[in-house]
């Protein structure tokens, strides 16, 4: 639980390009993590499900600054 409050208190200092390119690094890394996955057992598969949960809180924060909330 600590995690997740930490990274979002961390993504209130990014601005919207910031957060746009973290997008687009963590779903290029969950993209190579599924591949591998599928290609071979993980040896810890809910990595994918956290990325998963990042990329939607990165989303969520962009959303919230770009409607100025």
């Amino acid at each position: 639980m600590a995690k997740k409050q930490e990274f979002t208190k961390s993504l209130k200092d990014l601005n919207t390009t910031d957060l746009k390119a973290r997008i687009q690094e963590d779903q290029l890394r969950l993209k190579k993590l599924e591949f591998a996955h599928a290609i071979s057992p993980l040896e810890n598969p809910m990595t994918i499900r956290g990325l998963r949960r990042d990329i939607a809180r990165l989303k969520t924060e962009l959303t919230k600054k770009e409607m100025g909330i």
